[in-house]
C-alpha cells in the first residue's frame, strides 16, 4: 500500500513506520522534526521510504500529495497533558483541526487509521469499568482535542481509532517522560521514587504492540472500519504505586517513598476494558514486566534526560 504517516519521525511513528517498510509497504513521512531528531536514519536506507519535510497543518502541502495514499496515518500531535497546557492553541491547530483539514481533503475510498487517547475518560469513578460506549469526560487540553479530532475522523466511513492506553517503550525518538519510562528511568538513576497520589489508576500499553495493531489493522481493515478500540494490556490498569511496585521487582534497592503533599495535575484515573480488541484475535506479545527489563537495560544509556523529554 501506499501510506502517508504524519509525525513519522516520533516516539511512535519512528517504531510503526519501520515496521510498515519492513512489511513492503511504500511509506512516505511527513514530519516538522519539531524535537530536531534522528529518529529515521536507520529506514533511509529502504527504496520504499521518502520523507517530506512539511507541517501537517500546511493545507497546499497536504492538498498537493494526500491523493496519492491508499492510507493515512495521522500521527502529528502536540502530546501529553503537560506540553498541550504550555501551548494550547498549538496543540489545537495540530491535533484537532489538521485532522479536519485532512479528513475534508481525503476521498471517501482512503483509509484512516489513528491513535487518540483512553486519557478521554477522564477522572473515573472507582468503581467502573470504562469501554468504548463510555461517556468521555477529558480533562487536559490534549485530551479534549483528541476527543474531538476522534469525532471528526469517525464521520468518515473509512476509519479506525485506537483509544490508546500508556504507551511504554524504548523507541527510535526516545521519551522519558511518559510514565512507566519515567519511573524506571528515575529508579535506575536515583534509586528511589517519589509516588504522589499513588491511587490514581490508568491503563499501559507496549510501543511495539501498538505498532502491531496498526498492522492488524491495515490486514483486517474491512471487519474492523467505523470502529473505536480501546488498546491496553487487561492485567495492566495499575495504580501509580501498584506500578513503582512492579518496577521494585525488577530493582531490588528502589525505594518508594509516598508523597501526600503533591498534586497530580493530570488527574485522569480509571479502569479500561480491553476486551473489544481482544475479540478481534489480536495478542499482545508484551506485558508490562517484560517492557521493564527491556527499559532496564535501554535507559542505562542516557546522560542527559532533557533531551529525551516531550518538552519545548
Amino acid at each position: 500500500m501506499e501510506i502517508l504517516v504524519t509525525g513519522g519521525a516520533g516516539y511512535l511513528g519512528s517504531v510503526l513506520v519501520t515496521k510498515l517498510l519492513e512489511s513492503n509497504h511504500n511509506v512516505t513521512v511527513l514530519d516538522n522534526f519539531f524535537f530536531d531528531q534522528f529518529s529515521l536514519s536507520s529506514v533511509c536506507k529502504f527504496n520504499n521510504f521518502n520523507l517530506i519535510i512539511g507541517d501537517t497543518r500546511d493545507k497546499n502541502l497536504i492538498k498537493s500529495i494526500i491523493g496519492k495514499f491508499d492510507c493515512i496515518i495521522p500521527l502529528a500531535a502536540i502530546v501529553g497533558a503537560p506540553l498541550s497546557e504550555k501551548m494550547p492553541k498549538l496543540c489545537k491547530e495540530v491535533n484537532e483541526d489538521s485532522i479536519k483539514m485532512i479528513c475534508n481533503l481525503m476521498s471517501k475510498d482512503q483509509l484512516m487509521i489513528m491513535p487518540v487517547t483512553n486519557s478521554g475518560y477522564g477522572s473515573g469513578k472507582p468503581e467502573k469499568i470504562y469501554t468504548e460506549e463510555s461517556p468521555l469526560n477529558p480533562i487536559s487540553t490534549y485530551g479534549i482535542t483528541k476527543v474531538n479530532a476522534e469525532k471528526i475522523a469517525l464521520e468518515r466511513e473509512n476509519c479506525i481509532t485506537f483509544r490508546l492506553a500508556t504507551v511504554f517503550g524504548m523507541s527510535f525518538r526516545m521519551r522519558i517522560d511518559l510514565l512507566v519510562n519515567n519511573f524506571v528511568y528515575l529508579a535506575l538513576v536515583e534509586k528511589k521514587l517519589s509516588v504522589f497520589e499513588g491511587h490514581f489508576k490508568r491503563n499501559y500499553i507496549h510501543i511495539q504492540d501498538v505498532s502491531r495493531v496498526f498492522m492488524f489493522a491495515l490486514n483486517n481493515f474491512e471487519k474492523m472500519k467505523s470502529n473505536i478500540y480501546n488498546f491496553g494490556l487487561e492485567d495492566a490498569n495499575l495504580s501509580k504505586l501498584e506500578l513503582a511496585q512492579k518496577i521494585q521487582n525488577h530493582i531490588n534497592d528502589l525505594e518508594i517513598l509516598i508523597d501526600e503533599n503533591r498534586k497530580d495535575p493530570d488527574k485522569r484515573n480509571y479502569i479500561v476494558s480491553n476486551d473489544k480488541i481482544i475479540k478481534t484475535g489480536f495478542k499482545m506479545n508484551w506485558s508490562l514486566d517484560k517492557g521493564i527489563v527491556e527499559l532496564i537495560k535501554g535507559l542505562k544509556s542516557i546522560k542527559r534526560p532533557e533531551n529525551f523529554m516531550n518538552v519545548k
